[in-house]
């Protein structure tokens, strides 16, 4: 779990476009260490067991506290937002601004981008005609609640509309890290080992949807779909399962569908 590697301790920027930045400190007490391993460098820091855990408990609740408010806040506006979550190189940039393309006459499209440093995916979104924040984590390996609700400042969230959030590219820390979604979206292209779910399940099984993404290289490697999707329903017996290309438009239409089906799931748990 990454609530004691540090990660968090650097500035966060939010840049809304249009000449609208501001900065916001990302201050979770994280125990002041920076090693990945598990918890090993808070027990370098001389951090008792009971400490750690009492410290990840403390920053997940304050997370859940405030992602609650952010779910809240999407209900209210009528919004799906969905948590788009990947390795770096996955594609997922790519497929998101083709969506973003693709809906535009279906439905208001918003997105928030996570990296670590630039702005170059959301102005690749910008360029869409979609709305788009960017958040550069610094040293941080992924978005929290709280950044997702500073960055929601600079959106105005049309009724109907769906919030895309692009996760830092990372199949670790954003599994434990609730930001007020309705779903995860994991996003695996087929260059990468169709063993993915097995090694990081974690993030698997916090996902509603996987989508194999690049279907057009599947002639030119050697990937395994079938196995991969007995690997993710091992750990998530319920996950789902789309089969894409961003670049040849290949599966895109059950993308579009699955994303209307949970629209109007949403709606009607909204009207009760």
């Amino acid at each position: 779990m990454c609530t004691t590697c540090g990660c968090g301790q650097a500035d966060v920027k939010i840049d809304g476009g249009e000449g609208h930045h501001h900065h916001t400190h990302h201050d979770h007490d994280h125990g002041h260490t920076h090693s990945h391993g598990p918890l090993g460098g808070a027990h370098a820091a001389g951090l008792s067991e009971a400490r750690i855990i009492e410290i990840e408990e403390n920053i997940l609740a304050k997370n859940d506290a405030v992602a609650a408010h952010n779910r809240a806040h999407f209900d209210d506006a009528g919004v799906l937002a969905l948590n788009l979550v990947s390795s770096p190189g996955s594609g997922k940039t790519t497929l998101l601004a083709r969506t973003a393309t693709d809906l535009a006459e279906k439905m208001p499209v918003a997105v928030i981008e996570g990296d670590q440093q630039t702005s170059l995916d959301a102005e690749r979104i910008r360029a869409t005609g979609a709305r788009a924040v960017q958040i550069n984590t610094g040293k941080g390996c992924h978005l929290d609640a709280d950044m997702v609700h500073q960055a929601l400042h600079g959106l105005e969230l049309a009724a109907g509309g769906v919030m895309f959030i692009e996760n830092v590219g990372n199949l670790v820390c954003p599994a434990g890290f609730d930001l007020g979604e309705a779903a995860k979206v994991v996003i695996l292209s087929v260059t990468e080992g169709a063993d993915k779910p097995i090694k990081y399940p974690d993030m698997f099984a916090a996902a509603r949807l996987m989508v194999i993404n690049k279907a057009d290289l599947l002639p030119y490697v050697p990937f395994d779909v079938e196995q991969c999707v007995a690997y993710a329903r091992q750990v998530n017996p319920q996950i789902g399962v789309l089969q894409v290309s961003a670049l040849t438009g290949e599966g895109l239409d059950g993308w579009y569908g699955w994303i209307e089906a949970l629209r109007a799931e949403r709606k009607a748990l909204a009207a009760g």
